[in-house]
Order: C-alpha cells, then structure tokens, then sequence
C-alpha cells in the first residue's frame, strides 16, 4: 500500500467518522420535541414517500424549477453510483476496477453518468441565472439574506466544479483514451503529452472525491441536508386531511372531567403528582413542538414556494412560513448546543414575533405547496395557542369572538335562539 492509498483512507474514515458526528448531533436535537405517534397507516406511508421524495410529484407544479431540478436530483445521485469504483480504486491503488468486471457495459454506465453529469451542470448553471441574474422574487425575501443566499450559491457552484471534474477526468485518462460521449467533446482542449493528460487526471480525482467528501460533511450545516431528510419527512407526513386539527390532550381530558360526575379532577394534577409532567398549552419553545415539527425545520429546502402562495406574505404581512422553518431550525441549534439551559431567550418573541403568527389565516396554501410535505403551519398553531392560552395575548377582536363562540355557540352576539332569525327576515 502507497502513501497515497494511505492518504485515502484516513480522509475517507475522518469525513465518515465526521459526518456521522453531526448526524448523531441533529438526531438528538430532533429528539428534543414531544412525542407524537406517526407510526400509523405505513403502507400509505411507502406510497407518499416514494411518490413525493424519490418520484418529485410535488416538484413539476412549477415545471421549469421541477423539470430541472429533476434533472439534478436524479443525475447527482446516479452519478455518485461511480463512488463506490472510486473508494475501491482509492483503498486499493487501483485504475477503474470495474472495468475488465463489467467489459463493454462499462463503458455503457459511464455514459450515461456522463449524459446525467453534463444535465447536473446544465441546471446548476440555470439555477444560478434565476437566483443571482434574473433574481426570482422568492429568493430575495428578507429572510434570505447573508448566509440563506451563500449557502444556495456555495452548493450550486461546488456541482458545477463537480461535475466539471468527473467529465475533465474522463477525458483525460489515456486508460481509456477518453473516448466516453460527453467528455470526448473536451479533448480538444487538453494537452496531447501523455505525462500532462496523467496530472490532470489524477487531480481531477483527487479534487472529485475530497469535493464529494467535503459536500457530504457540508451537508449538516446546510439546507441542503433536505436531500437526506426528505425520505423521513415524507414518510412521517401529517396523513389527516390538512383542515383537520389536533386536539390538545389536556385541554380534552379536563372536558371530559367537566362531563363526568364521577371523576376526581385533583387525582392526577401536576402538584399533587411530583413525578407529573407540567403541561404547556402551546408552544413557546423548540422542545414544546414534536419532534416531526423539529425534523421538518431541518427538511427545509428554503425553496420559497410556501412563502409564495401565502395569501399573508403577499399582501405585506410579516408572516413568510419559510422564515417560521428557519427560525425554528436556527432556535433549534443553539437550544441544542447549549443543552435546554436556560440561555434567557425562546423562539416565541426572540425568533418568531406575535405579529407574524397573527397574521396567518391557517388556509394550509403552505402546507399544500411544500414539495416534501412539510407542514409550517402546526408549529404556527402551536405558539398561537401559546400567546392565547398561556399570556392571554391576542387581539381584542379575537377575544370577543371567542367570548362569543362560549357563550352563543357561535361567533357573532346573538343568543342561540335568535341565530336564525336572518333566515326570516324580508
């Protein structure tokens, strides 16, 4: 074994080992979240994750961005197939091993990986244009600024150098003479000596795979990790029709202790049991939401399609749903980082403002245009319940509805006996 092959597998090991590390880091943050049960209906389940994650059912409702994104979803991911010819080639100091294995067929693969490698670059050269060029609106909101915008621009560019060097390294290995589809196309611009056409090669590789091996260790500090979590996220999507709300549990369970003559309502209660959970109405924290809420912020694509058609963020208001996911992930990290100790702050005021929550009208366009089902909305109902139930915050005009809705059964200031008395009128 060379010094290089050695090379190569303590950089393969440290960015395995290091990966693994923030996984396990985020996996617990996740965990923070209450529990709630979405282990129901798991057929149902496969369906919606392979439909919506790996078949990108909900992406072609905008066919440019879905077409193409298609395109470098599919191409990315096959193309990373040849990792595996890499990682034995760099353990073991060999060239191609598959090749004399797979003969023909070889040649066959790398083929079509150059056809999906040139579509890959294509769409990240797209979508450059519209972010940074022609400066699609979604991409410029308030929330997208220093980092959010880097962060998408980082990814695509590092693709683009990607898939440059897969397609320069093919072409300049004189193995195969560089006769593959695409990559014969960049001949004409590569030295003839064999000597310079050997250096480029092997630093294409090398470039290539320490690329793959850093995008990987990228990934959980970026967006981007939705491509990992958006099998979960779908798998774990809310099934009940999307007008259907949850029910708190200890609000239910103190109406059912009102209906029954029987029950005594002090026999469980928190000051009476030490060993009973203090329950929150709502949430005012990362840890109050579910650990689903939780996993959904880091599924955030920051794509802005939520944003886009909420009727709120449209007209003005302060509510943009993407930012309700940024925030929380955000939140989510430091509460994380400084172990649930009390740092003075919480998402609810220090993150995420009443006005904002206010503004949502809970018509679920948000929820609908999400491409991976996630569900901005539950964690906006949730601090909403918080400001209401727990600071008795909330407007005046929504006070005197629920007053109402109490006394009359329904909104309006009339008795239940005249609610129908419209119905006659001339």
């Amino acid at each position: 074994m060379g010094i290089s092959n050695t090379i190569f597998i303590v950089l393969f090991i440290g960015a395995v080992v290091w990966f693994a590390f923030n996984v396990k880091k985020i996996i617990s943050n996740i965990q923070l979240g209450r529990k709630v049960d979405r282990s129901d209906n798991a057929g149902l389940r496969w369906k919606t994750m392979i439909k919506v994650a790996l078949g990108q059912s909900k992406m072609t409702a905008r066919p440019v961005a879905g077409l193409l994104h298609i395109v470098v979803y599919a191409g990315f991911v096959i193309i990373n197939l040849e990792m595996l010819e890499i990682v034995i080639d760099g353990i073991s100091g060999s060239h191609r091993v598959f090749e004399p294995v797979l003969g023909g067929l070889y040649s066959a693969f790398i083929n079509v990986f150059e056809v999906l490698a040139f579509g890959v670059l294509i769409g990240c050269v797209i979508f450059f244009i519209r972010r940074n060029i022609l400066r699609i609106p979604r991409f410029h909101k308030a929330e997208m600024k220093t980092w959010p915008k880097s962060d998408a621009n980082i990814i695509l560019v590092t693709e683009i150098l990607l898939m440059t060097a897969f397609l320069t390294m093919n072409a300049s290995d004189t193995h195969t003479s560089g006769n593959f589809l695409v990559s014969s196309g960049l001949k004409g611009f590569l030295p003839t000596d064999e000597n310079s056409l050997h250096l480029i090669e092997r630093s294409c590789w090398w470039f290539h795979i320490l690329g793959v091996l850093g995008f990987l260790n990228y990934l959980p500090y970026s967006k981007h990790f939705h491509i990992l979590l958006a099998f979960p996220a779908t798998y774990y999507s809310n099934l009940l029709p999307k007008g259907q709300f949850t029910n708190m549990h200890a609000v239910t369970n103190e109406v059912k202790l009102m209906f029954d003559p029987n029950a005594d309502p002090y026999a469980a209660a928190p000051e009476t049991d030490p060993n009973a959970e203090v329950v929150r109405f709502g949430a005012k924290e990362v840890n109050d939401l579910t650990w689903k809420n939780l996993m959904d912020s880091y599924s955030c694509t920051e794509c802005g399609r939520c944003s886009s058609e909420c009727p709120a963020n449209q007209t003005g208001k302060l509510l943009s749903p993407r930012k309700i996911m940024m925030d929380t992930r955000d939140r989510l990290e430091e509460f994380g980082a400084n172990k649930g100790v009390d740092d003075g702050k919480s998402l609810l005021h220090d993150y995420i403002t009443p006005e904002e929550l206010r503004a949502c009208t809970t018509c679920n366009a948000c929820t609908q245009a999400c491409p991976i089902n996630l569900d901005p909305l539950s964690i906006i109902m949730e601090m909403r319940r918080y400001l209401i139930m727990e600071e008795s915050n909330a407007p005046q005009e929504w006070n005197g509805m629920a007053t109402n809705i109490e006394n009359n059964g329904a909104p309006w200031q009339f008795a239940q006996a005249d609610r129908l008395n419209w119905a006659t009128e001339e």
